[in-house]
């Protein structure tokens, strides 16, 4: 196995944990839920063939400590973090991945940090804005009933609201994963950060929509094939629709990173090639001939 180094950034109101890994161009996994570092190790064993890849805890999960009376993380916040990270880890654009919050995080990196980014593979990020009335509703009701479901009974009513939502299926999975996550005192500590502080960040956050618009070409909305019925889908369509990119499905449904890493890593891989293929683009002027660019 590639040997695996770890390290500790220092930002503005945090110490950042991160781990990295392989050899080739960079990848940054920004992981969903209350997942750490620790929680991306199939997947970025399985990217580590090819690439260096680059996994961190959020700032307020596992060993990324706020600094003491830091406010509550904003998305904002969390992509500043990805963005000083990627600034000390390469001097290259990146790939990256990232799932749910994570989604909604790379979203702003690329809004806010476009040359750092190469691809943004953005996987059923709650973008509920670009939703429908009606859906956005369900949604926005959905979110409230998790975080009700917490205040009221505790870490598991919550998650049981959160797979309802994100229709987890434990089952969609490969045969050498184990669907059976121990609620040790970190991993409360963690959802205790999910439920209390970061769900409220998400259903306050709006996308720049006007930024993104602009480096459509750099992300690539992407869903789980098992997932099709679920507003987190259809939020990942409308996505794909607002920026005219087509939408890329993935193995397994919301946590198809998680618990089918090996294909799920395969797929990204056919992502990022893609990517990186010269395409045909056309001259908007009169007589402007077809060129080739190898621009993302």
């Amino acid at each position: 196995m590639t040997s695996v180094q770890q390290g500790t950034l220092q930002t503005p109101g945090a110490s950042i944990f991160y781990r990295s890994c392989g050899r080739g161009p960079p990848v940054l996994i920004l992981a969903g839920g209350d997942a750490d570092a620790d929680a991306t190790d199939p997947l970025r064993d399985a990217l580590a063939e090819r690439h260096r890849v680059i996994t961190y805890d959020r700032r307020g999960l596992s060993r990324s400590r706020p600094d003491p009376g830091a406010p509550t993380a904003t998305i904002a916040d969390h992509a500043q973090d990805a963005h000083r990270l990627l600034a000390e880890m390469t001097d290259e654009p990146a790939f990256v991945f990232g799932s749910s919050i994570g989604g909604l995080i790379g979203l702003d990196l690329v809004a806010r940090h476009p040359s750092q980014v190469r691809l943004l593979v953005a996987h059923e990020a709650p973008t509920k804005e670009l939703l429908p009335e009606a859906e956005e509703a369900q949604m926005t009701a959905a979110q409230e009933a998790m975080r009700a479901a917490y205040a009221e009974a505790g870490i598991s009513a919550a998650l049981k609201k959160n797979a309802q939502l994100a229709g987890l299926d434990p089952e969609d999975r490969e045969p050498d994963v184990t669907t059976l996550v121990p609620l040790t005192p970190q991993r409360e500590a963690n959802l205790r950060v999910l439920l209390g502080d970061e769900a409220a960040q998400v259903m306050a956050y709006r996308l720049d929509l006007p930024a993104i618009d602009i480096e459509a070409r750099r992300i690539a909305p992407a869903a789980g094939r098992s997932t099709r019925r679920t507003l987190l889908h259809r939020c990942a369509r409308a996505l794909s629709e607002v920026l005219e990119r087509p939408l890329e499905e993935f193995p397994g449904g919301h946590t198809g990173w998680l618990l089918r890493p090996k294909a799920f890593a395969a797929r990204l891989e056919e992502a990022f090639a893609e990517a990186d293929r010269p395409r045909w683009l056309s001259g908007d002027a009169p007589g402007v001939a077809r060129r080739w660019t190898d621009d993302p």
